[in-house]
């Protein structure tokens, strides 16, 4: 018991440097630690339960899996981040033929974390993320990311596995994409 409470205090970093080591209870501590947010990003990208779930296994799995060859050169949750967004995208290139109901779903659970009311078509926070779920795969990752998950650039940039200017890039791009997008008619008229 003197062992275990040792570590109760331990980090995420601790925590992964012994799972990698093959530390089982230190892995499911970090499992326990994060699942209901790996839950959570994956609802997010994919907009519904089932697939969030289907997701949140698959990262654990590979979690699992791969954890041996975790080596501190990022921090465990961008390197989480970056598994459940990969996770992601391959399950979205799975079912390539489902995609648009998948964004259609992310839109409305991303409106619904934000404090959102529903799918009302005349709401401005809905047709905002409805016009971000058409934004092209980075940008749309980018704007998740930093807007959705509150991250900086610099981690976003982690994540996505690029520079931090290449985030601010995706983001600027996607500011003037969305300008269009949400431009409605009586805004030509004036």
């Amino acid at each position: 018991m003197a062992a275990s409470a040792a570590h109760a205090g331990d980090g995420d970093q601790q925590l992964a440097a012994r799972a990698s080591a093959g530390d089982r209870h230190a892995f499911a501590r970090l499992m326990e630690r994060h699942y209901d947010t790996i839950h959570r990003i994956a609802w997010r990208w994919c907009g519904n339960a089932t697939d969030a779930d289907d997701v949140a296994q698959d990262v654990a799995i590979k979690l699992a899996r791969t954890i041996s060859g975790w080596r501190a050169e990022a921090s465990f949750t961008t390197w989480l981040y970056r598994i459940v967004l990969n996770t992601v995208r391959d399950r979205q290139r799975a079912f390539a033929s489902e995609r648009r109901r998948v964004e259609a779903f992310a839109v409305q659970a991303m409106v619904e974390a934000q404090g959102g009311e529903g799918a009302d078509g005349d709401d401005p926070a809905m047709r905002l993320w409805s016009a971000v779920g058409s934004l092209p795969e980075r940008q749309r990752d980018a704007v998740m990311l930093v807007h959705g998950e509150g991250l900086s650039h610099d981690e976003a940039a982690g994540v996505m596995g690029v520079s931090e200017g290449t985030v601010s890039f995706h983001i600027h791009e996607a500011k003037k994409k969305l300008r269009v997008l949400m431009k409605t008619p009586e805004d030509e008229l004036s």
